[in-house]
């Protein structure tokens, strides 16, 4: 096999050089034909259910994303998508609806959050990769409310840093920050923690 199929490959380079099984067999082609080019050398297997042209940059966020509709980046990913931490994280953070199940290789590679499905889409925007591809993630109000409301699993020092950040970030919003803290039940902790730093 020298080639890959011209729809298959078209698909590809339409979705920067990856394309996943679903979208193949989307396409009317069979999950067997990505192994056949896997074998040949012409696709690289990056992880369940995702491939790309040999020789791309792996972007490990946004072939993460596309494993489950349900994956919405958070806290300290959320705040380095947001500008808010100049640390990439070592390990991402997503939030999932409490009511719906992701593959166990997921929660392996990831430090999952629940949520009520009514709150799973608060705050949620798209945002750029280093590598320029969209991704779910949260705005920075919702972030600060998801580091209040799941403190105890979190780094005390990760939590007032995020806090501090936000307080002189030049483009927040205290009113939605207040509407989100009150939906989310986080209020009190959140004047607290304002009290303090501003």
């Amino acid at each position: 096999m020298s080639s890959i199929n011209p729809i298959i490959m078209r698909s590809l380079v339409k979705n920067n050089n990856m394309i996943t099984t679903s979208e193949v067999l989307a396409l009317g082609f069979s999950r067997q034909l990505l192994q056949k080019y896997v074998f040949a050398g012409l696709l690289e297997r990056i992880r369940q259910g995702v491939y790309i042209l040999p020789d791309t940059i792996h972007d490990d966020m946004y072939t993460l994303m596309q494993r489950s509709k349900h994956i919405i980046f958070s806290h300290e990913s959320a705040l380095f998508l947001n500008g808010l931490s100049d640390r990439t994280p070592f390990i991402h953070s997503i939030t999932l609806p409490s009511n719906k199940a992701v593959p166990n290789s997921i929660k392996d590679e990831c430090v999952c959050f629940y949520i009520k499905s009514e709150f799973h889409k608060l705050g949620l925007i798209e945002l750029n990769t280093s590598f320029g591809n969209k991704v779910r993630c949260y705005n920075p109000e919702r972030t600060v409310c998801d580091f209040l409301r799941t403190r105890n699993r979190c780094d005390e020092e990760t939590v007032v840093s995020a806090i501090k950040n936000y307080a002189t970030y030049d483009k927040k919003d205290l009113n939605r920050l207040a509407d989100y803290a009150e939906q989310l039940k986080v209020n009190t902790d959140l004047k607290k923690y304002m009290e303090v730093l501003l």
